[in-house]
């Protein structure tokens, strides 16, 4: 599983993929990337962590992904 995204593929994907689409950060093109962004969750900005929290939700809905992190949960209820 490859949930790395070069360069040129990342600026091709449309921003409704991103978690953060106005930064282009955390992209979820598919359930691969879904759990990376959960995964990488804990390096998103205080901030921005509940806009993130649900996106990662609404994605994982959409690929059929189990979000496990307890921390992506309670910030995704912000």
């Amino acid at each position: 599983m490859n949930d790395r995204l070069s360069y040129e593929e990342k600026k091709e994907l449309p921003a409704s993929v991103f978690g953060l689409p106005e930064r282009r950060e955390y992209p979820m093109p598919d359930a691969a990337h879904v759990r990376a962004a959960e995964s990488y969750f804990r390096y998103c900005p205080e901030d921005l962590k509940p806009k993130l929290a649900r996106a990662i939700l609404a994605k994982a809905k959409e690929f059929g992904v189990d979000v496990e992190s307890p921390t992506v949960l309670s910030y995704a209820q912000e």
